[in-house]
């Protein structure tokens, strides 16, 4: 079930904030964006922080009687080597120590804080067997706007053993920590950054450092900023697709219902079916008395938007299970006074699921340049070239074909497919590597660039209704769009830069999703 949201009044970082309950099992993207943001503060739910007691007392009973890995042996390749009795307490800090080496620059807040909720919640699902304070610790955190500074990299896809090492260094009051209440490092003498909502120092031991460590928590946390915010987009896109297809008085016919269901495509359906609500063409709408078909980026829209929704889905569904999976290695499983040593934290699924998901995307961005590019043809608009004034030789939109090549250059760079890439580690004992992180890390890039090929074709579709002095049925979510990017777009079609247009467009284009949504 989803985890639960209870209105109640919040002291994190945006101030009044609801109560979302973590159980561990029903954590959904939304609401890592809406911890992230601060929006939403958590609360451990009673059963959940009971499975997360019943795991750390068995995972001390298996660890006190038998080898369990990271516990009372080493790592990696050191896994064969046993931790003294009367060492197993610093074995952990050495852990933790010696793997929060992640390198590059820190990430954002919103980005450490997503990591922090993932983890909170994976935590919750029972399988770790660490010290059940630590869960406290970490919404504690999110409550108050800290949190610890993590770097970029240190990950392939094995396990966010780097990134969150750091965390684990920060828990103990090791490692700095940043947000409200803090400014600074820590003091000449190497000590901590301390400050204003920095949860109490933890007391992590080798019962505890690799129970938290083994996990993907921060390419979970990155994925699902990524897929909310382009998910978002890709519905946006849409109504400007829409709007285009307004502006050159588009046929109907590739939208009609007879023509999805004989191709029955899930997302293919759902495309085509809200195209006609957003125009309000008929499910059978009658052929045009013009021209006869309309070029790829308006006939296929479905064909290749639909495949992007399908993909999303797909991502979305392998990362509800990622965020509210107990993937620890080894798996803590009181019932059975066991430690099952696996290969959980692999991540294979995610890997191919964001791939997958950028390269449909890719396809999506690519029909906006062709779009954009029927848009300055006057043989569809019965305008000028470019759009332009009535000035002799003017440019109009020309470069906007030119500013959206660009990005979608960067857009197709970031498509490449992460999970081709390999590692051989730790002696030859890690063989394998997903690079999931690399996909997440791409897949967030992705954004900016996404926004921005979409934000010009809306620049040149707006003007496009201007100049043509068509305005759709206000009542039509289609004219709900065009009043208000009317309200937000420059109406003087001089040469001039073109930038801020684009930028206000791109902005625009997080209220379009809402008009898709019928919101």
């Amino acid at each position: 079930m989803p985890s639960q949201i209870v209105d109640a009044a919040g002291s994190g970082p945006s101030g009044q904030a609801g109560l979302l309950v973590l159980d561990g099992t029903g954590l959904r993207v939304e609401d890592v964006v809406s911890l992230a943001d601060g929006t939403t503060r958590p609360e451990p739910g009673t059963d959940a922080m009971k499975r997360v007691a019943e795991s750390w007392d068995a995972a001390r009973q298996i660890a006190a009687t038998g080898r369990v890995y990271g516990r009372s042996t080493g790592v990696g390749a050191n896994r064969n080597e046993d931790v003294p009795t009367e060492a197993a307490a610093e074995h952990g800090l050495r852990l933790l120590r010696s793997h929060a080496g992640a390198i590059g620059e820190e990430l954002p807040a919103r980005q450490v804080r997503a990591l922090l909720a993932v983890r909170a919640n994976q935590l919750l699902a029972g399988g770790a067997g660490l010290r059940p304070t630590v869960v406290t610790a970490l919404c504690e955190a999110l409550e108050s706007g800290a949190y610890p500074v993590v770097n970029e990299f240190g990950s392939v896809g094995t396990g966010d053993i780097a990134a969150l090492a750091q965390v684990g260094l920060a828990l103990a009051g090791e490692h700095p920590w940043r947000g409200a209440g803090f400014s600074g490092d820590g003091d000449a003498a190497g000590e901590p950054q301390g400050g204003v909502g920095a949860p109490e120092p933890q007391p992590l031991d080798n019962n505890d450092a690799l129970a938290f460590i083994s996990s993907n928590a921060l390419t979970l946390a990155q994925s699902a900023l990524a897929l909310h915010e382009l998910r978002g987009l890709l519905e946006a896109t849409q109504v400007v697709g829409a709007l285009s297809l307004l502006a050159i008085d588009g046929a109907h016919e590739a939208y009609a219902a007879p023509v999805h269901a004989a191709r029955p495509h899930r997302g293919s359906i759902e495309v085509a079916r809200r195209m006609r609500e957003l125009i309000g063409a008929a499910d059978r709408p009658a052929p045009p008395l013009g021209r006869i078909q309309d070029p790829y980026g308006f006939r296929c829209l479905p064909q290749i938007h639909g495949p992007a929704h399908d993909a999303a889905d797909a991502l979305e569904e392998v990362v509800a299970i990622e965020i509210n999976a107990a993937a620890e290695n080894p798996l803590i499983a009181p019932a059975d006074m066991a430690a099952y040593h696996h290969g959980g934290f692999y991540q294979a699924q995610l890997a191919l699921a964001l791939d997958h998901f950028r390269l449909a995307l890719t396809q999506v961005a690519r029909l906006s340049t062709s779009r954009l590019s029927t848009l300055n043809e006057p043989a569809y608009t019965r305008l000028r070239p470019f759009l332009a004034d009535r000035e002799p030789a003017s440019s109009g939109v020309m470069i906007l074909e030119y500013a959206a090549g660009a990005a979608l250059g960067d857009l197709r760079a970031f498509s490449a497919p992460a999970s081709l890439g390999h590692a051989v580690l730790s002696r030859g004992v890690e063989e394998q590597a997903s690079f999931a992180s690399l996909a997440a890390r791409q897949t967030l890039r992705a954004c900016g660039a996404y926004r921005l090929v979409v934000g010009c074709e809306l620049v040149a579709a707006v003007r496009a209704l201007r100049q043509r002095e068509l305005r759709p049925d206000p009542d039509l979510p289609v004219g709900r769009a065009l009043e208000l990017a009317l309200s937000v777009l420059d109406e003087d079609h001089a040469d001039r830069p073109l930038t801020d247009d684009v930028t206000s467009a791109a902005a625009l284009l997080d209220r379009f999703t809402d008009i898709w949504r019928g919101e």
